[in-house]
C-alpha cells in the first residue's frame, strides 16, 4: 500500500467552491460501482423469484365462470384449436391414435426418464413446456428436440391467463419463445394453457386470449382424456382413465413435472405396450393434425365429381412430427441465448449467495452468542472484591487534548478536566485553528493547563507533539469534543498498576442521544462496542482503544514511533502496535468519557466512512501480525481474524439477510419471513439489554433498536461497502473535519451528561 496514498491530507487544503460542485456533480467511479453491484444483485434476485414462479400469481383465480360467448362448436369439438380468417376451428385426433402430451416440464430427473421411456418404445410426445423451466435446464429440451418429439408453449410461470392484461399475455409467450430458441434453435405454434386442460374449461375470461393467440397462427391444444396422474391414485388408475373408449382417438394428458412422478414412470411404459396391442399408433399434434387433414380432404375428393385436382392444402407434409416448429430467427436466437445466460448467473448466483448467507447467519448468531458469555465473565471478573490490577496509581498523568477549531466544545472539555479527581496536567495541542480554539482554552485561567500552539499537520501529529510535551509517564488521549466525569482518570489510569499493561480502552458514550440520529449511535456504542471490548479484553486482543478516551504508558508509544500517518485510523494501528510490541491492552468499563457524536447523517457517513477505511489500512498495514509468535502474536492469531469476520467480511455480507428477508416477505411466505426477522431482532434486543444493563444504562432507547435496525444498520452496510470498493479501487481518502456543537456539557458526578 502506497504511504503517499494513505497519508491525511493537511485540513486547510480544502478546494474551491467550483472544484467542490463540479466534485458532486460527476459520480465517483466507485459510487458508480457500488450501484452497478446493488443493481446487480437485486436483478438477479428477481430474476431468479420470476423463474420459480415466485414471482407473479402462479395459480388458478377462476372458477365456474360462464362460457355463453363461447361457439359450442368449440365447447363440444376436437381437442386442437385454431383459427383460419377469424374463424374458430377444431379438430379431433384420428382413430386408432394418440397424442402423448405432458405438462410442466422439463424437469431434470422426471421429463429425462419421460424421454428414455419414449425412446425405449419408439413413440414421440408432445411436451409443453413452462419458459422458466426451460431456462434454467436447457439441455433437456435440447434433447427433446433432438429425439423428435414436440414442443408447446405452457406459458413462462404458469400462470392463469384468464385475468392478465394482454401485455402479460404476450410477455409470457414471447419469454417462453425466447427460452425455446436458446435452448434448441427453434420456436413453436403450439400453446396449452395452464388449469384448461379440455376444452370446456374455456369460458368468457378466457377466449378472448385464444382468439388473440389463434390471431397470432397459434393452435391451442387440449385434451379430451386425462389420466389424473398429478392426483397419484396408483398405476392401474392412470391406465386405466388414459385409455380412449371404443377404439377413438385420444389427446392424452400426462404430467412430467410439478411433483413426485414416480407413477407416471410406471405406468408410461404398460400403457403404451396395451395400446400397441389394441392397434393404436402413437403421433404428435401436428402429426395427429395432418392426418386429420388428410382425411378430410381425402373425404372431400371422394364426393368431389370425378377428374377435380386436389388443392395444395390437401398434401401431408414430408415431415409431420416437426411442422409445428420454426427455425427460430437470428435476433431471436442470440436474444435466447442472453437470457439463458442471464439466467445461468442467477441460478448460480442466488444458491452462492443463500449460502454466504446462512454461514454470516450462524457466524452472526455465533457472535451474539460468545459477546453475551464472555461479557458476562468479564463482568464477574471485574466486580470480584478481591480482583485487583496491583497497586494503586496515584502520581500524576498527562492529558492530552489535540484541538482543530473547537471553539464550541473546548471550554467543556477543560472544565470536566479541571474537576478530575487524579491529579493531571493538561496539555491542549492547538493545530493550526482558525476560530480562536487555543485563545479560549488560555483565557478560562484554569490551573496545569498549556496550550502548544502548531502549523496545521493532523490528529496524529498533534498527539505526538503533546507526547513529547508531556512531562508523566502516563499520558491520556482524549477527543477536543469529549468530556470527562470526576472520577474518569482515575478509574482509567489503575489497570497501569500491572506493569505489562501498555495500554487502557475506557467506555465511550454518546452525548448527545436526545435525537433520532443520536439515540442510534447510543444504541450501537453501549451495544456493538462496549460489549465487543469486554469480548476482546477476555481474549486480550483488543483491536482499538477510542481516540476519545484512552490511556497509555508513554515510553511504550515512543517505543512503537508514536502515532502513525500510515492510516486514517491512527487509534486502531497504535493499538495493533502496542500488541506487537508485546504490551497488553486493556478496557475499563467504569472509566466513562461523554463524546458528541455526528448529528447528521452526512457527517455520520463521513465518519464511518473514515474509520472503516482506516481500520482496513491499519488491518493491511500489520497483516504480518499473523505470523508474529509468542504473546505478542496473540492479536495476529486471535484479534485479526476476528475483526476481519466480524467487522468486514460479517458486515460486507450482512445486509444480504435483510435482503433475501424482503425477497422472502414479498414473493415466498411474508408471514414465515417476518417471523425469522422478529426472531433475530429479539436477539439482538436481548444482547442490547443486557448490554445496558451491565452499563447501567435507561432501557426506553432500546425502544429505538428495531427502527435502527431496519434504518440505521443499512447505512453502515452502506458505508462498510463503499470503503470496501475505494480500497480495491485504489481510492484516496482525505481526513474531513466535522462540525461540533457543544452541546456535550460537563458531567456531574454520577449523573451523566448534563
Amino acid at each position: 500500500m502506497n504511504r503517499n496514498q494513505v497519508r491525511p491530507q493537511r485540513r486547510h487544503a480544502t478546494p474551491s467552491r467550483i472544484e467542490r460542485v463540479r466534485r458532486q456533480a460527476v459520480p465517483k467511479p466507485r459510487v458508480i460501482i457500488a450501484l452497478l453491484l446493488l443493481l446487480g444483485l437485486v436483478s438477479v434476485m428477481l430474476l431468479d423469484g420470476y423463474l420459480r414462479a415466485e414471482v407473479g400469481n402462479d395459480q388458478r383465480v377462476r372458477s365456474d365462470a360462464s362460457a355463453s360467448k363461447v361457439p359450442d362448436s368449440v365447447l363440444d369439438g376436437g381437442p386442437f384449436l385454431s383459427f383460419q380468417g377469424g374463424t374458430a376451428r377444431t379438430r379431433s385426433v384420428p382413430d386408432k391414435t394418440i397424442v402423448l402430451t405432458f405438462d410442466d416440464g422439463p424437469d431434470p430427473e422426471w421429463t429425462q426418464k419421460v424421454l428414455d421411456i419414449l425412446d425405449d418404445n419408439d413413440v414421440p410426445g408432445t411436451f409443453f413446456l413452462v419458459g422458466s423451466m426451460i431456462s434454467r435446464y436447457p439441455d433437456v429440451v435440447r434433447r427433446m428436440v433432438d429425439d423428435g418429439n414436440e414442443v408447446g408453449v405452457h406459458t413462462f410461470t404458469h400462470v392463469d391467463l384468464s385475468y392478465q392484461s394482454a401485455a402479460r399475455v404476450t410477455r409470457e409467450i414471447a419469454q417462453t419463445q425466447l427460452a425455446l430458441a436458446g435452448a434448441a434453435g427453434i420456436t413453436t405454434t403450439l400453446f396449452r394453457a395452464p388449469y384448461s386442460s379440455t376444452n370446456d374449461a374455456i369460458d368468457n375470461y378466457s377466449w378472448p386470449v385464444y382468439k388473440k393467440l389463434g390471431a397470432m397462427g397459434y393452435t391451442s391444444v387440449f385434451i379430451d382424456t386425462d389420466s389424473e396422474d398429478w392426483q397419484q391414485p396408483g398405476v392401474s388408475k392412470i391406465i386405466e382413465w388414459a385409455t380412449p373408449k371404443s377404439g377413438k382417438g385420444a389427446s392424452v394428458l400426462f404430467h412430467d413435472a410439478g411433483g413426485n412422478r414416480a407413477q407416471t414412470l410406471e405406468a408410461l411404459p404398460r400403457y403404451i405396450k396395451k395400446m400397441k396391442a389394441k392397434g393404436y399408433t402413437f403421433t404428435t399434434v401436428s402429426g395427429a393434425q395432418q392426418q386429420a387433414q388428410g382425411q378430410q380432404a381425402q373425404g372431400q375428393q371422394a364426393q368431389a365429381p370425378q377428374g377435380t385436382p386436389a388443392t395444395a392444402g390437401d398434401t401431408r407434409q414430408s415431415n409431420p412430427e416437426q411442422a409445428a416448429h420454426r427455425t427460430a430467427d437470428t435476433a431471436t436466437l442470440w436474444e435466447g441465448r442472453a437470457l439463458l445466460g442471464a439466467v445461468a448467473v442467477a441460478e448460480w448466483t442466488v444458491p452462492g449467495l443463500a449460502a454466504v448467507l446462512a454461514v454470516v447467519g450462524v457466524a452472526v448468531l455465533g457472535r451474539f452468542a460468545m459477546m453475551l458469555v464472555l461479557a458476562r465473565r468479564h463482568y464477574r471478573q471485574r466486580n470480584r472484591r478481591r480482583f485487583s490490577w496491583g497497586p494503586s496509581v496515584t502520581a500524576p498523568v498527562s492529558v492530552i487534548v489535540p484541538a482543530y477549531n473547537e471553539k464550541e466544545c473546548i471550554a467543556n472539555t477543560l472544565n470536566s478536566l479541571a474537576a478530575s479527581t487524579h491529579p493531571i496536567e493538561i496539555v491542549v495541542v492547538d493545530d493550526g485553528s482558525t476560530d480562536g480554539t487555543a485563545e479560549i482554552a488560555e483565557s478560562l485561567g484554569l490551573p496545569n493547563v498549556r496550550v502548544i500552539r502548531q502549523p496545521n499537520a493532523g490528529k496524529p501529529a498533534a498527539l505526538n507533539n503533546g507526547v513529547r510535551h508531556a512531562r508523566y509517564d502516563i499520558v491520556v488521549m482524549m477527543d477536543g469534543d469529549t468530556v470527562f466525569e470526576p472520577d474518569t482518570v482515575q478509574r482509567l489510569v489503575q489497570p497501569f498498576g500491572d506493569p505489562g499493561v501498555g495500554a487502557v480502552a475506557g467506555n465511550a458514550k454518546v452525548g448527545n442521544r436526545s435525537t433520532v440520529i443520536g439515540a442510534w449511535q447510543h444504541i450501537e456504542y453501549v451495544m456493538g462496542f462496549n460489549l465487543d471490548r469486554r469480548m476482546y479484553d477476555l481474549l486480550r486482543c483488543m483491536p482499538t482503544i477510542p481516540g476519545a478516551i484512552g490511556a497509555f504508558r508513554r515510553d511504550a508509544v515512543l517505543a512503537v514511533g508514536g502515532m502513525s500517518e500510515d492510516t486514517l485510523a491512527e487509534d486502531t494501528d497504535i493499538t495493533i502496535a502496542l500488541h506487537r510490541a508485546g504490551w497488553r491492552v486493556v478496557y475499563a468499563e467504569h472509566a466513562r468519557a461523554w463524546t458528541e457524536a455526528p448529528a447528521s447523517l452526512g457527517q455520520l457517513w463521513r465518519q464511518r466512512y473514515r474509520w472503516s477505511y482506516g481500520t482496513m489500512q491499519a488491518l493491511w498495514k500489520h497483516r504480518r501480525s499473523v505470523t508474529d509468535r509468542g504473546p505478542s502474536g496473540r492479536f495476529g492469531r486471535v484479534g485479526m481474524p476476528l475483526v476481519v469476520l466480524f467487522q468486514i467480511v460479517t458486515p460486507v455480507f450482512a445486509p444480504l439477510i435483510d435482503v433475501f428477508t424482503v425477497y422472502a416477505m414479498i414473493f415466498v411466505d411474508f408471514k414465515a419471513s417476518l417471523l425469522a426477522w422478529l426472531a433475530v431482532l429479539l436477539v439482538q434486543l436481548v444482547c442490547a439489554a443486557y448490554a445496558f444493563r451491565l452499563d447501567r444504562e435507561r432501557y426506553r432507547y432500546l425502544l429505538m433498536l428495531p427502527l435502527q435496525q431496519i434504518a440505521y444498520r443499512q447505512l453502515m452496510y452502506l458505508v462498510l461497502i463503499h470503503s470496501c470498493v475505494t480500497a480495491a479501487t485504489g481510492g484516496r481518502l482525505r481526513w474531513q473535519k466535522l462540525k461540533r456543537t457543544g452541546e456535550v456539557g460537563s458531567p456531574a458526578p454520577g449523573t451523566g451528561v448534563r
